[in-house]
């Protein structure tokens, strides 16, 4: 077998997976480059609205995609593109779930797709701070100079996949599995007629029935949420997918995020994750909130959880850093 895949990445108009605006596409055979594509899409009719946050972050306005096909319309010549590929992405969760999810609401199948995370390989291959898609880039030796351009984040995300596979002497993605004892993860085909919407849609779906209901009723909230209250550490989820780069650690939050505390130790315990209250030498993820990206690390622009993770790494336990964009593609 050759080492042949396609690396994937896709930017969101909002919060909710199933609202894609952009997608890259990086295709390798034999470990190179090959050929790459990238689309501009109008989200799904309904979930088309653009978050001030999302925009700040990938920088794609709704002007931008006002006269682009939508996501219907696209997939199937992005389909075309990825053939009988294995996927590969960072945070694979991530852009299997704008697959599946913007399939649902857009009432179409969906393809089975065998697929690898660079997020979940990297840890087990790179000693990093943060595996952060740039940190891994750059350990990986292809430098990510535009993050969140998807067409540069699949590329970075091909050449991690071509890294890793050249520490383990394999000749394919699928050997890459075998060589580290990991199952290759994989994805069903999705059926309009047959198959139930997933969790993430369910969700999204119910809360804009809420939102709907509270602007009609006169009670609808704005503004981000207190971080005032820790709130109780849920137990994990014993049914998680293991193949989750959540499932399995143990989770403590930091600085201001778009969701209650608690609420976001809901959705890490749903993945599997021990969620904890205070940085000890069993914490394996720290969640930073309040602007914090990948950089900060270098440039000391932390809270006093996080000072304390460095200090850990230092001594040599193994922690991540995740931002808050980051951890939220994580739970969808």
């Amino acid at each position: 077998m050759a080492l042949d895949f396609t690396a994937i990445d896709f930017e969101t108009a909002n919060g909710f997976r199933g609202s894609p605006c952009s997608v890259g596409l990086t295709k390798v055979r034999g470990g190179v480059v090959v050929d790459e594509g990238y689309w501009l899409m109008r989200p799904p009719e309904g979930h088309d609205h653009f978050d001030s946050r999302n925009i700040t972050i990938h920088g794609i306005t709704p002007d931008d995609v006002g006269t682009a096909p939508r996501f219907r319309d696209v997939f199937p010549e992005v389909h075309r593109f990825i053939g009988g590929d294995a996927l590969v992405a960072h945070n694979a969760a991530f852009d299997i779930g704008v697959i599946r999810s913007a399939a649902e609401v857009s009432h179409m199948p969906s393809p089975a797709f065998d697929y690898a995370c660079t997020v979940i390989l990297s840890r087990k291959n790179y000693a990093l701070p943060s595996y952060s898609l740039p940190f891994v880039a750059e350990a990986a030796g292809v430098p990510l100079l535009n993050h969140h351009d998807a067409t540069e984040d699949a590329r970075a995300c091909a050449g991690i996949m071509v890294d890793i596979a050249g520490k383990h002497g394999s000749s394919s993605v699928q050997e890459v599995f075998g060589s580290m004892k990991l199952a290759m993860p994989h994805v069903d085909a999705y059926d309009p007629s047959r198959d139930g919407l997933s969790k993430a849609t369910r969700s999204a779906l119910e809360k804009m029935a809420e939102m709907k209901a509270g602007i009609a009723a006169g009670t609808a909230r704005g503004g981000r949420s207190s971080w005032s209250t820790e709130g109780p550490n849920p137990v994990p989820n014993p049914q998680a997918d293991t193949s989750h780069p959540l499932y399995g650690q143990t989770v403590v939050f930091t600085g201001d995020l778009g969701l209650d505390r608690p609420e976001a130790k809901v959705r890490a315990a749903g993945h599997g994750a021990q969620c904890a209250s205070s940085v000890t030498r069993k914490t394996t993820v720290l969640v930073v909130g309040g602007g914090f990206t990948a950089s900060d690390l270098r440039s000391g622009r932390l809270t006093t959880k996080a000072h304390r993770v460095l200090e850990l790494q230092r001594r040599g336990q193994g922690i991540e850093v995740l931002s808050e964009g980051e951890f939220m593609q994580m739970v969808g």
